[in-house]
């Protein structure tokens, strides 16, 4: 097919709350030539220790990122049958649905829509660009060599970052990036201005926390994949990740090394009952950290973010390894938990009631096998497994080995569960009844087995993916992309499916979603040649193993 085809987008209104935007030139920024640097040894393999040190001694350089043979990570293997799959009929209409996605801010790409569906009255902000949703498109584009939209993408929205930020009077972060933008384009004046939202269009008016690490993520992927150091170096890159950090990293009431959130502030962005510390934002928390780390220069205020970050990512590897973590054993464990106990030799520092673990989740356990539960707070462990926050485990490394092999084992033996007919489960089990009206506050796309409730998100097969590469098990990812191959062009690429085995398309679900299409090219390619992996996992971090005790008193 024809590559650099392009294709325009409909014309679609939408309230649009944020005035519009000063023109601002970033032909500086856009024009700076790339530099291929050759190191030995990639940044990412360095120990947070090493990195320690590195600090005092003013190192500011970062990963040799780049591999002129288009691989994306010294340590992932290339792929011994490269170029050996038959082209499946479904990426050649991926790719062309892929690039009708498209948008454009004064002649160059800046972005994908989230969907294009011609059916579809009602078309909300799904004519927009969504930062999280952007990631797979994005990712795609950089395995297949086109990597200027993920540059321009980058640019745009770290200019947004800049823009006083309010909802009802009250202003927000400096560091928010926001959810979404749209570019508005004046066929009679040809002038393009772009509109964006930071939560305050938004159902339930809430600020993306993902946005902000996806977008750090996004640029070390960019570098890892082009070897272009210059983006990530320039001031603009330097301030923008800084500001994220400096927003996550501040210190006040909270005791935990976790980022306390609201319901609604990542990609399940209505309420569900994720309110306190999700482990979605946990995971992408520590994977941007660990992204940003390499990537700050160590001049006065770089280096002090980086000292701060290293002392997070000790503290925060420590609690979610050992208070998030649930296999048989420690299921067992706190279903014989004592309460109300007090000081530094408590066991049940949560205070977890016994009687508060459901019954599924005994069932649903294996021998083999385990997985991070969605969230822990006081009196407060939600049992419940989520997708995209256990797949970014591993691909951060957050999970140790042992963790990422038992994360897989629990899919594998309860495929039929979290995988069915269509992957992935974005979450199980769904809730439903009265628990269903109390904590999603009768949310009726919100049903059970269906949207944030239990839907099959295929989206979240490019995640899976990786994470059957990166733990040796491609047979895996395989059986998955067979599953979407057999339906998702035939049902016209759709958002979500519904039911317990993900066999509906779902009762509101978008047609032609654009990271459904670009989740099935991502898996797709890296499939084919692994080393793609690179540009978005992390290695293990060989001298932060932390004996895993809960405290003086605990035993894992």
């Amino acid at each position: 097919m024809d590559g650099t085809k392009e294709y325009g987008l409909r014309k679609v209104s939408s309230h649009c709350s944020i005035s519009e935007m000063d023109d601002y030139d970033l032909s500086k920024l856009l024009d700076r030539p790339r530099i291929n640097i050759e190191r030995k040894r990639s940044f990412d393999e360095r120990s947070l220790s090493e990195l320690s040190i590195g600090l005092a001694k003013g190192l500011d350089n970062f990963e040799g990122a780049y591999s002129p043979g288009g691989r994306s990570g010294f340590s992932t293997p290339g792929s011994t049958a490269r170029n050996s799959f038959e082209p499946h009929p479904m990426v050649a209409d991926a790719w062309e649905a892929l690039r009708r996605s498209m948008v454009y801010f004064r002649g160059q790409p800046v972005g994908t829509i989230a969907a294009y569906d011609h059916a579809s009255e009602e078309v909300l902000n799904y004519d927009q660009v969504f930062v999280r949703d952007f990631v797979p498109s994005a990712l795609a584009f950089l395995m297949n060599g086109e990597p200027d939209i993920v540059k321009h993408f980058l640019l745009r929205t770290l200019q947004l970052q800049g823009w006083e930020k309010r909802v009802d009077r009250f202003k927000l972060g400096e560091g928010v990036m926001p959810a979404s933008f749209k570019v508005l384009h004046d066929p009679v004046r040809k002038t393009d201005t772009v509109v964006a939202d930071f939560g305050e269009s938004a159902i339930g008016r809430v600020a993306p926390v993902d946005s902000g690490f996806w977008w750090i993520i996004l640029l070390r992927a960019y570098t890892k994949s082009t070897g272009d150091l210059t983006l990530a170096e320039t001031p603009e890159c330097q301030k923008g990740m800084r500001l994220i950090l400096t927003l996550c990293l501040s210190e006040g009431f909270d005791t935990f090394p976790t980022l306390l959130c609201a319901d609604g502030c990542s990609m399940i962005d209505r309420r569900m009952g994720i309110y306190g510390y999700p482990i979605e934002i946990q995971a992408l928390f520590f994977m941007a950290l660990r992204s940003a780390l390499p990537m700050l220069k160590l001049d006065a205020e770089g280096k002090e973010c980086a000292e701060s970050i290293v002392k997070r990512l000790h503290a925060l590897s420590y609690h979610m390894r050992c208070y998030f973590w649930l296999d048989f054993q420690q299921l067992n464990d706190i279903y014989r938990y004592k309460t109300e106990e007090y000081s530094h030799t408590a066991v049940n520092k949560f205070n977890v009631m016994p009687d508060s673990i459901p019954e599924w989740v005994f069932d649903f356990m294996p021998k083999r096998g385990g997985y991070f539960v969605g969230n822990v707070s006081p009196a407060r462990m939600d049992f419940r497994w989520f997708a995209l926050g256990n797949c970014i485990a591993i691909l951060s490394s957050l999970a140790t080995p042992e963790q990422s092999s038992a994360i897989m084992d629990l899919i594998e033996a309860r495929w039929e569960e979290l995988v069915g007919e269509m992957p992935l489960k974005i979450c199980y089990p769904a809730i439903e009844s009265h628990e269903w009206r109390i904590v999603t506050g009768c949310d009726p796309k919100n049903t059970r087995w269906s949207y944030h409730n239990g839907g099959s998100w295929p989206v979240l097969l490019w995640l899976l993916t990786a994470a059957c590469i990166k733990t040796g098990r491609p047979q895996m990812a395989r059986r998955s992309i067979d599953l979407i191959e057999s339906r998702l062009l035939k049902d016209s690429w759709p958002e979500y499916y519904d039911g317990k085995l993900g066999r509906y398309v779902g009762k509101q679900a978008r047609k032609y979603q654009t990271w459904s299409i670009a989740g099935y090219l991502v898996a797709k390619m890296m499939l084919e040649d692994p080393s793609h992996l690179g540009m978005i996992s992390l290695e293990e971090d060989r001298q932060m193993k932390p004996v895993l005790k809960r405290s003086s008193s605990w035993t894992c």
